[in-house]
């Protein structure tokens, strides 16, 4: 069979559409199979019959208070002139440098620009934050060796 006859035969077998087919002679055995992207056998299934569930009716009623969400992260009030310092990364926010040492701030503290106010752990690297402000420490809202958010007040800070 020379090459010419092959290629008579793939072409056949591509327009027939058959899958397989085998040729033997006395000079050559010769076998031609080809592979169509396979095709789950479509089996007939009974759709699964679901049950509406009946919701309870709705009643409507006029609002007579209005609700307000309270923040998670207290924030200063809309006449204080406080400054809120907030943390510049995810981390572990920490008060003190060692578990034995004294805070960097406490409440009431006179702090300058660049003063250490506490350490935030990020990846095993611990971070110093400085001031952004002179001021007086009006409140600490994060508590020592717990997690902190991108943008979360840490401290608030009356300007002087």
């Amino acid at each position: 069979m020379e090459t010419k006859e092959i290629q008579k035969l793939i072409d056949f077998i591509n327009q027939s559409g058959l899958a397989e087919v085998a040729v033997e002679t006395d000079d050559i055995k010769l076998s031609i199979k080809r592979f169509a992207p396979q095709s789950s056998p479509v089996v007939a299934q009974q759709a699964p019959v679901y049950q509406p569930q009946v919701a309870a009716p709705v009643v409507q009623t006029p609002i007579t208070q209005a609700v307000t969400a309270t923040p998670s992260v207290p924030t200063p009030q809309a006449n204080s002139n406080a400054t809120a310092i907030k943390s510049p990364m995810i981390g572990t926010f920490y008060s003190r440098a060692k578990p034995d040492s004294p805070s960097f701030v406490n409440v009431g503290d006179e702090i300058k620009v660049g003063q250490v106010l506490c350490i935030i752990e990020a990846m095993k690297l611990f971070n110093e934050i400085e001031s952004e402000v002179a001021g007086r420490v009006v409140k600490i809202l994060a508590d020592d060796k717990t997690p902190v958010e991108f943008d979360q007040p840490l401290f608030l800070v009356e300007p002087m």
